[in-house]
């Protein structure tokens, strides 16, 4: 029978969200109580799981695994594509020193599995359902997010299973691959249907529309601004990839004001099973402290450039670092009394491998080291995107209802996002003045977007410690100068960082762009010497691999996906 991933039965009431679930995840049994078949389920029962387990694909759970179960932690699975992105381009910690060992088949059952057992099987067995009540804009924005999904799964694994994923309504469970560039293709003629549906008169409107509220409007911007994103991708191997992205550009329908970015709003309304709490705040807002370690590298670069975000990024639980400002304690920071590796040395990040001042409390790319009991004393994640705490130096521990309580957002299309792409391609063209203005128009359109996040999430907040006007403009203009000042690889250098900075929370556009542009080359090395060579894309699942005669396993994660052409992206570092 088809299989049903999951369901979020949502109840709308003064804005307050309840959830529930149920699944099956055998592919094989006939009969199963807990499970809604299509004819149970409904087109606005489907289309509300096809939301929810989109965002999971990127975000990841504080408590699923293949039973429904999602796991903490880095480097297992449920982490989320976001999470692997940050990991592998030091906007968080990655807990490992090899590449090859850290991001194993087995880490990538979960988005797998989401992905066509759960998204794509939902969105046909809705479509019949939609079609046959006339229910247009429910198909539309199934169109939008499979578009969506489906590009991502090229991103992470380059070729895979599309045109024979599901056949007459039923999960194929040995599915042939399509390449990553037909894929590319297919989801550009998708992306224009889910258009049409969104312009057009249906039976009935979505009861929920998560990400809109069905102003579709909004949708078509999203639809196209996802365009903006597919041409920038493919601009190395596709020759009209400008031109397509200029065209869209000057037809201006597509997202360049916040107020119209596409995002996740997690509501907060329950921190047990289903957690509806931003997933990274659950994690790391514990009574034991936090669960995950921040990155020393992007700390060090917006504390020591007096980045206005600083403080809506990381909340620091103390103000002393052992080796900093305190002696140091091998039990608290093993590394502490070490001395660095000469490479980081040479590199010229001697003296940021193990801790920073100021209580920036985190890890170097690749540190594995065991974990100490220092949960309520590592900085983690403040309240954007996650919903946690403003830093505003008290330096008070964390607990499971500290700051904003997890009402967090998931960032996907962002006008902040589209300043970026629309810099990228103007740097390509040698058009640096036109990218130095876009790169500007991106960092103060991130940084408005994060000041005005904590507005009614954290009433105790001391105010007096949010950047004023001015110090805004002065880090902006100061980062112009850099620009400026800096020679051809330089600014993308500046472009590449900024870039990293805005997009914290999501992984996936650092990761693409790092691949695609070989910038910033100002990361911070892997504590290894050798790590081995860096994942250009993931291996496929263990599963699939196992039980799909058609995927054949990588024999290692140098593998470029279809776009990346680049012989000057990131090697062994």
């Amino acid at each position: 029978m088809r299989n049903i991933n999951r369901y979020m039965t949502l109840t709308v009431l003064g804005g307050l969200l309840a959830f529930t679930s149920c699944e099956t995840t055998e592919l094989d049994i006939t009969a199963n109580p807990n499970a809604l078949t299509p004819d149970q389920a409904g087109v606005d029962f489907f289309l509300n799981s096809i939301q929810e387990d989109f965002v999971r694909q990127f975000e990841g759970d504080a408590d699923f695994d293949l039973n429904d179960n999602w796991q903490s932690g880095g480097n297992t699975t449920g982490d989320g594509f976001n999470e692997l992105g940050m990991e592998l381009t030091r906007i968080v910690n990655m807990n490992g020193r090899n590449y090859q060992s850290v991001y194993q088949g087995s880490d990538m059952d979960d988005e797998w599995i989401n992905a066509y057992r759960g998204v794509l099987a939902d969105i046909r067995a809705m479509t019949p359902l939609a079609e046959a009540a006339a229910q247009t804009r429910h198909i539309g924005i199934a169109q939008f997010i499979e578009a969506y999904l489906m590009i991502s799964m090229v991103d992470f694994f380059g070729d895979v299973p599309y045109s024979e994923a599901i056949q007459a309504g039923e999960l194929n469970l040995n599915p042939a691959l399509d390449s990553g560039a037909s894929i590319y293709d297919a989801m550009l003629v998708l992306i224009d249907q889910a258009i049409a549906n969104f312009n057009s008169t249906p039976s009935a409107d979505p009861a929920v529309d998560f990400f809109y509220g069905n102003d579709y409007d909004k949708w078509v911007k999203a639809a196209n601004t996802l365009k903006l994103k597919i041409y920038s991708q493919r601009r190395l191997v596709d020759t009209n990839a400008a031109a397509s992205f200029n065209a869209i550009i000057t037809g201006g329908n597509y997202i360049q004001d916040t107020a119209d970015d596409f995002v996740w709003r997690w509501p907060a309304t329950s921190a047990t099973q289903p957690d509806s709490r931003h997933p990274r705040y659950g994690i790391n807002y514990q009574a034991a402290g936090a669960g995950e370690y921040m990155s020393n590298w992007l700390m060090q670069k917006m504390d020591r450039t007096d980045d206005p975000r600083t403080r809506y990024y990381f909340y620091r639980q103390t103000d002393a670092v052992p080796g900093a400002e305190i002696a140091p304690n091998e039990e608290l920071l093993n590394c502490s009394l070490e001395t660095p590796p000469q490479h980081y040395i040479n590199a010229g990040f001697g003296g940021d491998f193990c801790w920073l001042p100021n209580g920036f409390w985190g890890r170097a790319h690749g540190e594995a080291d065991g974990i100490p009991p220092d949960g309520l004393l590592r900085a983690t994640y403040g309240t954007y995107p996650v919903g946690g705490r403003f830093d505003d130096d008290s330096f008070l521990a964390i607990s499971p209802t500290a700051g904003g309580g997890g009402t967090g957002i998931t960032n996907l299309l962002t006008a902040f996002g589209v300043d970026f792409m629309r810099a990228e391609m103007a740097l390509v063209a040698g058009n640096t003045g036109q990218a130095r203005g876009f790169m500007i128009d991106g960092i103060t359109k991130s940084i408005a977007k994060v000041q005005g996040f904590l507005a009614g999430r954290e009433a105790g907040a001391d105010l007096s410690f949010v950047p004023s006007e001015g110090d805004v403009n002065a880090y902006i203009t100061q980062v112009g100068i850099d620009f400026d000042d800096a020679d051809a690889d330089g600014k993308w250098d500046v472009l590449g960082e900024q870039y990293f900075i805005a997009h914290f929370g999501n992984g996936v556009e650092p990761y693409n762009f790092y691949r695609r542009t070989g910038f910033p080359t100002t990361l911070q090395p892997n504590l290894e010497p050798d790590p081995g060579t860096f994942i250009r894309s993931m291996y496929y699942p263990t599963d699939a691999v196992n039980n799909n005669s058609n995927i054949t396993q990588k024999a290692d994660q140098t593998q470029p996906v279809f776009w990346d052409t680049n012989s000057s992206a990131p090697a062994a570092n």
